[in-house]
């Protein structure tokens, strides 16, 4: 199937980029990796009036990062990390990437992105512009506070991930403007990270999907990101659920496949899905199904990452 017209351009810097987008036309669609965009064209759901390829525009390829680094107690850093718009999923299969727990979160999610040629020219900004709840990267965002930096013609802005998605496929861009980046916080050296994935097969989306990072402290947790992935129209973060788990003790974790049922990581997980997930169903998981698979994705990523992860 092919695509029906469309114009396309090719600037080579970032004021052509932004000469580009301010097109009048209805459908202005910016190009990185394509992956989603591509797809979409060749299925005639989407029909675009000017295709803006930004992949000759220098400066939008760098991973960059600033402050201390990693250090300090609990989740929060010193430092930060931000990934231009060009950036692709595969330069994260390595934990080094990034420093600390932070490259070893995103080594293990991409480890779930799609295939090999899809990580090697797909970016994560374009899945934060794309807003798929099934995402990997928008869940993470919104569960580490990253902050999605934008270029219009109003200048340059700040958008934190909590605020950027709208809804399935909604963002807060505004006509005319560019994600050029996304900065995350880096992750202290006693934070741990988990993630972990639930799909009907190899090639689906994510049914269910969990981020986790949990700061413990003398066997206790003292503080809890938990990012949800398609458990609603859009990424969620489990905010009850990580409330919940503020100053319960980790325990015993032993070394069975279960936890006990009154144990603080499996009552987040039915937090999370009876509070937090707000999970639609499809033709292959009615909500029953999918509560409980958020139940139980959750607990089970809150145990790999107090067990800590090594990449």
């Amino acid at each position: 199937m092919k695509p029906p017209s469309f114009d396309y351009v090719v600037p080579r810097t970032l004021p052509e980029v932004l000469e580009a987008l301010a097109d009048p036309r209805p459908d202005v669609r910016v190009l990185a990796g394509g992956q989603s965009l591509i797809l979409e064209m060749h299925l005639e759901r989407i029909r675009p009036d000017l295709v803006v390829d930004i992949n000759q525009v220098p400066g939008l390829d760098g991973l960059r990062v600033s402050g201390g680094g990693p250090g300090g107690s609990g989740a929060e850093s010193r430092g930060s990390v931000e990934i231009g718009a060009l950036v692709r999923h595969g330069a994260f299969e390595s934990a080094a990437a990034v420093p600390g727990p932070l490259g070893t979160l995103f080594s293990l999610a991409v480890d779930n992105i799609a295939h090999p040629p899809i990580r090697n020219r797909g970016t994560m900004v374009g899945s934060l512009a794309w807003a798929h709840p099934a995402s990997e990267w928008c869940a993470i965002a919104v569960a580490l506070d990253a902050d999605i930096q934008l270029k219009g013609p109003d200048g340059d802005r700040s958008v934190p991930a909590r605020d950027w998605f709208l809804g399935t496929f909604e963002t807060a861009r505004r006509p005319g403007e560019l994600i050029t980046a996304v900065r995350f916080p880096l992750l202290g050296p006693d934070t741990r990270v988990g993630f972990i994935e639930h799909r009907r097969t190899h090639f689906c989306f994510a049914m269910v999907a969990v981020a986790a990072a949990l700061t413990v402290r003398d066997g206790v947790v003292e503080q809890a990101r938990i990012g949800l992935v398609n458990c609603g129209d859009r990424p969620l973060r489990a905010r009850n659920a990580e409330r919940a788990l503020t100053g319960a003790p980790v325990g015993s974790l032993g070394s069975g496949y279960r936890l006990p049922d009154s144990h603080p990581f499996v009552r987040a997980g039915r937090i999370a899905a009876e509070d937090d997930a707000d999970p639609i169903a499809g033709p292959y998981a009615d909500l029953e199904y999918l509560r409980h698979a958020i139940a139980v994705v959750v607990g089970r990523t809150l145990r790999q990452a107090a067990e800590g992860v090594s990449r």
